[in-house]
């Protein structure tokens, strides 16, 4: 185990899933810890919709685990997802950024990193993340074509750019538990990528076409359908 601030973090060299991993320690330690599991390889990562998360050498992939009032478990998500936009930024003000609702990260348009969130132990709630640092997945079986770091002319490790997010979700959650949502919502707001525009939102009854108008107090996207204003609580979104 090692420190990176106020996080412990669990290091291995492979694992099946670092959720999996994850969730039984959030058994195991008890209440009033905020750690993360970090791997070189995992076997089995997941993703939205149980789909397979594609693990290359190279690449970082983490679940952090804390413990979260359940007023703010709507919100975590966009406190993960920003920061993770921000740090992307930090390497390179005038990359292209954007947040995908709700928490991929695509980087000139492809995405480069997603997010699945599980219940674990007690309060506990498990964030886990890939980010392709090092190489980008096969794309013939994708949802969204990907993107790494290094494709991008981005040279750094996993640990750095742990380091960074996990600074960057501290700075966000504090202010999401001092301040409430708003500041959050507005700062992703400016990463959100199709905001005002037609989308295409497939879900499992169905799909829907409209405008994303915006997202909810409680991070849900609000799609104006003709005069209408729908809330989407899952979905998998197409810009049109």
């Amino acid at each position: 185990m090692r420190n990176f601030g106020a996080w412990q973090v669990y290091d291995y060299d492979e694992v099946d899933s670092t959720n999996n991993v994850a969730l039984t320690l959030s058994e195991k330690l008890g209440s009033g810890c905020s750690f993360a599991v970090w791997a070189k390889s995992q076997t089995k990562g997941r993703g939205r919709f149980d789909r397979r998360w594609q693990s290359c050498a190279g690449n970082l992939f983490f679940s952090q685990c804390l413990e979260v009032p359940l007023n703010l478990l709507g919100q975590i998500i966009f406190v993960s997802s920003l920061s993770l936009a921000e740090t992307v930024k930090s390497y390179n003000s005038d990359m292209l950024v954007q947040i995908k609702w709700p928490n991929d990260i695509l980087l000139n348009g492809k995405k480069l990193s997603g997010t699945l969130i599980e219940k674990g132990s007690g309060d506990y709630l498990v964030i886990g993340i890939g980010v392709n640092i090092a190489a980008a997945p096969d794309g013939t079986s994708l949802l969204y074509p990907a993107i790494s770091l290094k494709d991008a002319g981005i040279d750094t490790s996993r640990e750095e750019f742990l380091r960074r997010y996990l600074d960057k979700f501290d700075q966000h959650y504090m202010k999401l538990k001092n301040e409430g949502f708003a500041e959050i919502r507005n700062l992703w707001l400016e990463y959100a990528r199709g905001l005002g525009s037609e989308i295409m939102v497939n879900g499992h009854k169905g799909s829907k076409k409209g405008i994303f108008y915006d997202v909810d107090e409680n991070g849900l996207l609000l799609l104006k359908v003709c005069d209408n204003i729908e809330k989407i609580y899952a979905g998998d979104i197409f810009y049109l």
